[in-house]
């Protein structure tokens, strides 16, 4: 219980999952600017042990729903024993009671409050506290302003602030570039997306990822378990031209992954991405939505950056954008220190789409 009037409960039924689920249907019943999480990889995160739990008023009606869940490399990263929570949703009255059942219900030996994280910060989650005219897109959050309001009035306060980023397409000035030799005499290949050796593929850039982002004080390494949930059908929906890594004498030292945007489609259908929804992504979605791409992750390894091998990429990756017809390019977000990323989108063209933000709160 939570107060007199509020009862929290975790989701141990599949009617209760399927009320978890309705939530964000009634909450976003007429804006198209929030995109739902894919409702089977929540009903698998279910399967697999993840709490999650609903907020329910006097009516028994559910007005909230989140997540209550542990990760002890995120704990490791962070120097705390953190209790995270995600897909966290409710209506504005429910903020309070909502918050407070998250800190009752938290492990005893928790000390800091920290999401929302759906599952970690480098997987997806995330709150948008700026740009809330601007529509989301996958792997990416929207939320109305009161999420913000909410949050603070309740005493979080802010970690790793960032900006998504939206970047326009236009013709390339100049011709694609060679790729170079190096002034050290290391032979640089670039290479492109292969659906039939996609596994090998996203193992050498689940290496590069881990290798490139360990240095970000909120990144975990992902596991190949978890890359392989995370790119779960990424087959159905790849653009070979725009997965793009480089290596240097045979040896994989730079990389950067865009997908086709489906966000209007996943608004569309609700997120639910059943067996016939697939087929239909996969018969009409090459020709639908091949006009607008997220940027999912770049990256270079650490003992090879500053020698312009991302902005290699970059310019090779936008002109396959524009001889792919693509207009837009929008990025997941980009912490506010990172410069060297932020200037590569300003090169682009682009600006700051969200102000981006993750909240934590001593417990």
């Amino acid at each position: 219980m939570t107060a007199a009037t509020h009862r929290f409960e975790r989701v141990r039924s599949r009617r209760t999952l399927r009320e978890f689920l309705a939530l964000t249907d009634r909450l976003y019943a007429d804006e198209p600017r929030y995109v739902p999480t894919p409702r089977q990889q929540i009903r698998r995160w279910w399967r697999d042990g993840v709490p999650l739990y609903v907020l329910r008023d006097a009516t028994g009606r559910v007005v909230g729903r989140t997540t209550l869940h542990t990760d002890a490399a995120f704990d490791t990263k962070l120097g705390r024993r953190c209790q995270l929570f995600g897909l966290t949703e409710f209506t504005e009255p429910a903020a309070r009671p909502l918050f407070d059942a998250i800190t009752t219900h938290a492990e005893p030996d928790r000390d800091l409050l920290f999401g929302p994280v759906a599952l970690l910060p480098n997987q997806a989650g995330g709150v948008i506290t700026s740009g809330y005219a601007e529509r989301g897109f996958v792997d990416s959050a929207w939320n109305p302003p009161h999420y913000v309001t909410a949050y603070q009035a309740y005493g979080f306060h802010r970690r790793f602030e960032a900006d998504t980023w939206i970047c326009p397409v236009p013709l390339p000035a100049q011709p694609k570039p060679p790729v170079p030799t190096e002034p050290d005499g290391g032979r640089l290949e670039l290479h492109r997306g292969d659906l039939r050796r996609l596994d090998d593929q996203l193992d050498l850039l689940r290496e590069m990822l881990n290798a490139s982002f360990a240095q970000l004080g909120y990144y975990t390494p992902i596991s190949e378990r978890q890359l392989r949930r995370q790119t779960d059908g990424l087959g159905y929906l790849l653009d070979e031209s725009l997965l793009l890594y480089l290596t240097r004498d045979g040896i994989p030292v730079a990389f950067v992954l865009c997908v086709p945007d489906i966000s209007e489609f996943l608004v569309d259908v609700r997120g639910n991405l059943h067996v016939v929804n697939q087929l239909r992504l996969l018969t009409s979605g090459r020709r639908r939505y091949r006009r607008e791409a997220v940027l999912i992750i770049k990256g270079v390894l650490p003992q090879y950056q500053g020698r312009g091998y991302q902005r290699l990429l970059s310019t090779h990756l936008h002109h396959n954008l524009h001889a792919a017809g693509y207009t837009t390019l929008r990025s997941t977000y980009v912490e506010r220190d990172n410069v060297a990323s932020a200037a590569q989108y300003r090169r682009l063209g682009g600006r700051p789409l969200h102000g981006y933000t993750f909240y934590a709160k001593e417990r």
